[in-house]
């Protein structure tokens, strides 16, 4: 058999790159870069196997679901490590968020970073803007501290921040919403965020998710009709209120829970929501009548208001949404019936809570019907006609306790006057006159002008 010519051999390479399975390698300083990222990391137990050797754009430097390495061509794209479920301690003091990061920047192509429950620790960089192709950073899970840094407005292609369960503080910057044109999903969850949510994320273009639950931030969150690719809104665990939040009609998974709403909710505009899925209003001081339209949402499969004061008579012939799986009506102030789509049989696939409140039920979860009524006028929530005649009869009342204290008044000063003037009379007749005064005083302190004379006598 001929040997095979040079031609053929090259022919052979060309296509043993072009198979699959004939990936190209990676460059070597990346190579190295991603060792380096290894003892940085304190060498996880996801990355142990990292080797000089490995093939990391072949799939070797993979370890699903823990450490994944994505290349395009020979370079680094894709970049996930994770740590245990629960998380791990924070590394040694000797390490450097700061090297690390130095580090990553050495792989230009980066556009996604994942590095969750490593026990990152220290505040999250400025360098990040180094990386300046991201497009995705989850860094939560971790030990990070301080606000976050004004360095990351100048990735212009961040589309994803994920920065849960960490320990940043201060205030969510203002630039988030207007500095990130790309920024479409934003999650600081389970942070120590403090002061109010920026009126700038009422702007933001792209934004599609937004979670800042179990935070410190406080006030009414900013309008966000505007926001059109909105689908996310979870605020829970905050203080946050006491008005409703202006939200667009796309939305599909709203939970204020935990907080300091109060008033009624937008009976009018929820019932537009027709993409809302998701709807969660519990342990928050919301009043007045419950709208059963809610039930009835085309999308609706959670819904959530206890802990409440609502109000209202349920019906049975309210109707319910084809998809509702879940419904707490649980500590309120509801009386009526459960409606026949939400008793057993009606929506066998549907969990109904409905615990202290004044429902005719029969099962002793519920309150008698004078507790709601009476709980319902403690916290000012009366009918029309009954405010009408309570507000009459505090006017009356408070017109006739300014009719008796002008009464009062009228009788004090009457005597008052009396009694002064008729002290003026006594003390004129018992005090003599001036005039009298007078000549008193000059008779009986002159002397007789005969005792001069006498005077002059004994002088001579």
């Amino acid at each position: 058999m001929a040997a095979a010519g040079p031609g053929c051999l090259l022919g052979l390479v060309f296509l043993a790159v072009l198979l699959p399975g004939g990936a190209p390698l990676l460059q070597a300083s990346q190579t190295w870069t991603l060792l380096k990222v290894q003892h940085l990391l304190g060498r996880p137990p996801a990355l142990r196997h990292w080797r000089r050797t490995t093939d990391f754009c072949g799939g070797g430097g993979t370890v699903a679901p823990s450490a994944s390495v994505v290349c395009y061509g020979d370079t680094v794209t894709q970049l996930h490590v994770e740590g245990a479920a629960q998380g791990a301690p924070p590394l040694p003091l000797n390490f450097s968020l700061g090297a690390l990061v130095t580090t990553l920047s050495r792989l230009p192509d980066l556009r996604v970073l994942t590095l969750s429950g490593l026990g990152l620790w220290g505040p999250l960089p400025g360098k990040l803007e180094r990386l300046a192709g991201l497009e995705i950073v989850n860094m939560s899970r971790n030990y990070l501290y301080g606000p976050i840094p004004r360095g990351l407005s100048r990735l212009q292609g961040l589309q994803t921040l994920i920065l849960d369960d960490n320990m940043i503080g201060g205030e969510v910057p203002g630039w988030v919403g207007t500095a990130l044109p790309a920024l479409a999903v934003l999650s600081l969850r389970n942070n120590s965020l403090a002061g109010a949510v920026p009126e700038s994320l009422g702007r933001a273009p792209s934004l599609r998710s937004l979670v800042l639950a179990s935070n410190n931030l406080s006030g009414n969150l900013p309008d966000m009709r505007g926001l059109a690719s909105l689908q996310v809104l979870d605020v829970g665990g905050n203080s946050l209120g006491p008005a409703f939040p202006r939200l667009g009609r796309k939305v599909a998974s709203v939970v204020l829970s935990r907080n300091k709403f109060t008033g009624g909710l937008p009976a009018a505009e929820l019932s537009s929501f027709y993409l809302l899925e998701h709807l969660d209003v519990s342990l928050n001081r919301f009043v007045g009548p419950f709208p059963p339209a809610l039930l009835s949402l085309p999308s609706l499969q959670y819904l959530s208001i206890a802990g409440n004061r609502f109000t209202g008579a349920l019906s049975d012939k309210v109707p319910c949404g084809d998809n509702l799986r879940l419904v707490d009506l649980s500590s309120n102030l509801l009386m009526g019936s459960v409606p026949a789509c939400l008793r057993p049989g009606g929506k066998p696939a549907t969990v109904v809570l409905s615990s202290e409140n004044c429902l005719d039920r029969g099962d002793g979860s519920q309150h008698p019907s004078p507790f709601c009524q009476n709980q319902a006028l403690a916290v000012g929530i009366v009918p029309r006609h009954n405010e009408k005649k309570k507000v009459s009869r505090h006017a009356g009342f408070i017109a006739g306790i300014v009719m008796a204290v002008l009464v009062a008044v009228s009788l004090v000063g009457a005597m008052a006057f009396f009694a002064v003037k008729k002290m003026t009379m006594e003390g004129a007749k018992t005090r003599p006159s001036a005039t009298l005064m007078e000549d008193h005083t000059s008779t009986s302190s002159a002397y007789p002008s005969k005792l001069f004379a006498d005077a002059r006598m004994i002088d001579l």
